[in-house]
């Protein structure tokens, strides 16, 4: 993988505004892997491109689905009982970190189909953000937004 994309993703994420915009546009439908790809696409000036944003889309699906959300469902049920359960809340820990590699390992694929497209455009960021994110409700809008602001501030 772009050991760049991988970079960029884990310092964008740890801006607060940009978490807590990535975990609204997840409750909304959207994969965050997708939008970090997109903030990442924007911010080198690739180009949007439909046909590129569905190719990142399926490829991303069946993964997301079959690994990342199944593991993030599992973290999230066990949840309440992890806080009585100290063998629970270790093994939780764990599941957490398998479901951060497990998108670790989805921005690899990303990053291996997106290499070798051109940079160097204008007004992409906005752009590839809308594409990647579903139609939004005001509130999603509104994350998509600062998400937009974080990506333009290094």
């Amino acid at each position: 993988m772009s050991s760049d994309l991988w970079r960029f993703a884990e310092g964008f994420y740890q801006r607060p505004e940009v978490e807590q915009a990535c975990l609204t546009l997840q409750g909304l439908g959207s994969d965050v892997c997708l939008l970090l790809c997109a903030a990442w696409l924007g911010r080198r000036g690739v180009a949007y491109n439909p046909d590129h944003a569905e190719k990142m889309r399926l490829l991303a699906r069946p993964w997301q689905h079959g690994v990342v959300t199944a593991l993030r469902q599992v973290r999230m049920d066990w949840r309440a009982a992890a806080n009585n359960d100290s063998e629970l809340a270790l093994l939780r820990e764990q599941v957490k970190r398998l479901e951060v590699e497990a998108e670790r390992i989805q921005l690899q694929r990303l990053a291996a189909l997106m290499a070798g497209w051109p940079d160097g455009a204008e007004e992409t960021l906005t752009a590839w953000l809308q594409g990647m994110a579903p139609v939004l409700n005001e509130t999603g809008r509104d994350a998509l937004e600062q998400l937009r602001i974080a990506a333009l501030y290094r």
